[in-house]
């Protein structure tokens, strides 16, 4: 999935000419802390809920409210993680999405995006979840794999979090089974670490937590 795909087409933009006061409304309307600004086709930037706040008078346009503008912006073809990257690294709750000649196309937001994460990775599959920590040097997904599938099961999706200061990583596995004692006792025989494991009542919520760890530590 690429950012042109995730742009939500409810969410107008606002204008320079617009007032910090509008602004303060729509991210409440919105329930988001930051807005695109958009002058024609051209993005002028990100404007975020602390920095009108932080604006003396709110009846004044944002053109004239000498505001910070955050520049941050995604290409339509960049894939959603790189998305989820960018807003992470810079805590968006909204990314601006621009063609190949900077054009604003519109935007997306944090809970779009989250929603559409979790209903193409299926989180809503019945299964387990199981959490994993290895050594960056000892990483093979191919053998996790065939863990899981030496125990009659397989993994419907999966995701990595880590560190920039840490050698450690953590892998998140879904499995299509319910059980997950005899997957686990191989794990544990080939020497992983198991961190956590959920059955299907209580590894859905986590799941979702988890994919909010993802937008904090995703690695590209």
């Amino acid at each position: 999935m690429i950012a042109a795909e995730l742009i939500v087409d409810l969410l107008p933009p606002l204008k320079p000419t617009d007032t910090c006061a509008k602004a303060i409304r729509w991210m409440n309307e919105f329930k988001l802390s930051h807005l695109p600004v958009v002058d024609g086709h051209q993005l002028v930037g990100i404007i975020s809920e602390e920095e009108l706040y932080d604006l003396n008078d709110e009846e004044e346009t944002l053109r004239n409210a000498d505001c910070n503008f955050i520049d941050v912006f995604a290409t339509a073809d960049q894939h959603i993680f790189e998305v989820m990257s960018l807003m992470s690294e810079n805590n968006l709750s909204v990314i601006p999405i621009l063609d190949s000649d900077e054009n604003y196309l519109g935007a997306s937001t944090l809970p779009h995006i989250m929603a559409l994460t979790t209903n193409t990775t299926s989180v809503k599959e019945p299964g387990g979840v199981i959490v994993l920590e290895v050594n960056q040097n000892d990483y093979s997904l191919a053998q996790i794999a065939q863990i899981v599938e030496s125990n009659n099961a397989r993994i419907l999706s999966s995701f990595i979090t880590s560190s920039p200061d840490s050698m450690k990583m953590e892998i998140t596995i879904k499995v299509n089974k319910q059980d997950l004692t005899r997957i686990l006792a191989t794990f544990d025989r080939y020497e992983y670490v198991v961190v956590e494991s959920y059955q299907e009542s209580d590894g859905v919520d986590d799941i979702k937590n988890r994919y909010d760890h993802l937008m904090k530590f995703l690695d590209l």
